[in-house]
């Protein structure tokens, strides 16, 4: 069992106290095992008093792949406690900012929304009020809350009859994982535009509930200030910014995979429902949760399709043999489009421990039969920096293994 982490070594970024885009040049990214107790051990005692170093996830078991981004004056640094430790690296990436450059080279040719480039928050809930308003039999919006920095929460349906089964998409609730809103928006406008009949048989025959931003305050930071921003943006003491959200959820809170260090990029908050988002998703979701069969959160990277429960020691859902079933048929229809390689499986053991979790929640409290956690391109090549001409192939097969999903879901008598 293998995980994938990344640290990114920057005080300031911990803090997220930039006032002007953080850069990386000459960065270098490293593909780091932990094989041994010492190891973790070590690389715990280093999340508790960084000195510089920034986890993307804590470092909570062996058996462990962690992506580390290192800047030029800690390449030395780098050498000698790896080497101490023993751990075995490989270089993924020389130059960190130009992987960041080339993210969007559409970006000033701009005409109108589509899906060669990544938006602004304010670019995208300007597009879902659009389309609102020109299918307004259709689609419906709510303002379902405000997030800490004032913005609105928003979420869109989209139905055509009454008595459909739901499907629930939430996306961008880490912040740096622009290909998960941009997926889930090229997901709605397929299933509004497309002649295909297998997509407009989804369209026509269940609702769909999209939150295309959850955490529309860390999706503006990583716009402005820097790119690798996860969490949300309030405050918790005098030098740490932000919670992670998909920590910070009531179900099985801080029981694994999650931090108790404000400055973590995994910090699961003061309380469980701390942050205005995860409540008011909770609340929102509690308000639509009878009519939901089918639950997906959009994520990056990795490729991944992750089962329920992910904190420690959780027990498989009883249906799980259904789950895994179901994510097979998922996996080999996104293969069969570009050849992609989904690993699935139940989260916490093909990937890593977690808690908190708007999937582990769903599924958990509300009894949501399907719920699964997406993981998108890539496997580390630019990890969550993928490229904007990306954003359709993986949209395209993302699709496909949704169509299959929900044929075998059916096949099975959830919907």
């Amino acid at each position: 069992m293998w995980i994938k982490l990344t640290l990114v070594v920057l005080a300031s970024v911990a803090c997220g106290v930039f006032s002007e885009q953080a850069r990386y040049d000459n960065y270098r990214v490293y593909e780091v095992s932990i094989e041994t107790h010492r190891q973790l051990q070590a690389l715990q005692q280093l999340e508790l008093n960084p000195d510089g170093y920034r986890f993307w996830e804590s470092p909570v078991q062996t058996n462990m792949r962690l992506s580390i981004v290192v800047p030029p004056h800690k390449f030395a640094h780098f050498e000698e406690i790896t080497s101490a430790l023993a751990m075995k690296t490989r270089l993924q990436i020389e130059d960190f900012q130009k992987v960041i450059d080339n993210e969007r080279p559409m970006r000033d040719n701009r005409a109108t929304f589509g899906w060669t480039d990544y938006y602004t928050v304010d670019e995208i809930y300007a597009w879902m009020d659009e389309i609102t308003a020109q299918n307004p039999t259709i689609l419906s919006g709510t303002v379902y809350g405000k997030s800490y920095e004032g913005r609105d929460l928003k979420a869109i349906k989209l139905s055509h009859k009454a008595g459909n089964p739901g499907i629930f998409i939430e996306a961008n609730i880490h912040a740096r994982e622009w290909i998960s809103s941009a997926t889930a928006t090229w997901l709605l406008n397929e299933l509004l535009t497309s002649t295909n009949p297998a997509v407009q048989d989804l369209a026509q025959n269940y609702d769909w509930y999209f939150i295309m931003v959850s955490n529309p305050d860390g999706l503006a930071y990583t716009k402005t200030n820097d790119r690798q921003w996860r969490k949300t943006r309030q405050p918790v003491n005098a030098l740490c910014v932000g919670t992670d959200p998909n920590r910070n959820f009531d179900y099985f809170w801080m029981t694994g995979g999650a931090s108790s260090v404000p400055c973590s990029d995994t910090f699961a908050g003061l309380t469980a429902f701390s942050e205005p988002e995860t409540k008011a998703m909770a609340d929102y979701y509690a308000t639509i949760a009878n009519n939901i069969n089918i639950q997906f959160s959009f994520h990056s990277y990795g490729q991944y399709l992750l089962t329920p429960f992910g904190y420690t020691g959780a027990p498989r859902p009883s249906n799980d043999a259904d789950l895994q079933r179901i994510a097979a048929a998922t996996a080999s229809a996104i293969q069969a489009t570009f050849g992609t390689r989904y690993t699935y499986g139940n989260s916490a053991q093909v990937l890593y421990v977690t808690s908190g979790s708007t999937v582990d929640y769903f599924v958990g409290v509300h009894g949501t039969r399907l719920g699964y956690t997406f993981e998108f391109r890539d496997t580390g090549a630019t990890g969550f920096v993928l490229p904007a001409n990306q954003i359709i192939p993986n949209g395209q097969e993302t699709l496909n293994g949704i169509i299959a999903f929900v044929a075998e879901a059916k096949t099975l008598g959830y919907v």
